[in-house]
């Protein structure tokens, strides 16, 4: 939690310069393509702040269902952003999420670190989590995305990414499987401050994890 204690630091001493929030309305909780809602719509907001020195930092929150009685996510962020040269971005950072709603939900509870790296519309990221969902097995995702502009308020989004657990002792996507790929194609429109989204996703999963069409309201609100 102590990343909650360095948003509410840097608020204040800003005195609320660069900040926003975003409502998101989602047909599903999709994480890597795997369903956080039990295929259910979600509600989700963010309070972010982000420095003119590339610094920022922020907080997201989400319903959820799974575990014993489990339906809330709440997650605090901080990270760096810097042009590395006059074509390549990197953006560096960590994140705790934490979970609640039954007695174990903190249980699940862990950290990640990430390292993106940007390319014109080509985005390479990178993620690591030491305590995969509190099991204690490290884990890694990488994702490769391109988008496509179609004209101003339109772009079209095809990536994949890989998960994979480097204990599959301590956790397994499925049996004796200690990986999995997960795709998406999404068109993204920007309609009178709203953004809108209509992607399809699906992953190699035999389990969950099905392909999914999915929709997405958001708005962004600056302070």
């Amino acid at each position: 939690m102590k990343y909650f204690f360095i948003i509410i630091l840097f608020f204040s001493s800003s005195a609320w310069a660069g900040t926003s929030s975003t409502v998101t309305g989602v047909s599903d909780y999709l994480f890597n393509g795997v369903s956080q809602t039990d295929e259910k719509a979600a509600l989700q907001v963010s309070l972010d702040w982000a420095g003119d020195n590339g610094m920022y930092v922020g907080a997201w929150g989400s319903n959820v269902k799974f575990g014993e009685g489990t339906n809330l996510e709440a997650d605090a962020y901080v990270g760096y952003y810097t042009a590395l040269t006059s074509t390549i971005n990197l953006d560096v950072g960590v994140a705790q999420y934490t979970y609640h709603g039954a007695d174990i939900s903190s249980d699940y509870n862990y950290a990640e670190a990430w390292t993106k790296f940007n390319y014109g519309n080509t985005n390479l990221n990178l993620w690591y989590a030491w305590d995969y969902f509190g099991t204690g097995a490290g884990h890694v995702i990488a994702m490769i995305t391109q988008t496509f502009l179609v004209s101003d308020n339109l772009s079209i989004i095809a990536g994949a990414d890989i998960s994979s657990s480097l204990d599959e002792d301590k956790w397994s996507w499925e049996t004796n499987d200690k990986n999995y790929i997960h795709w998406r194609v999404t068109a993204q429109y920007n309609l009178k401050g709203f953004d809108l989204s209509l992607g399809i996703e699906g992953t190699d999963l035999d389990t969950y994890g099905d392909t999914t069409l999915l929709f997405t309201v958001a708005r962004t609100f600056d302070f």
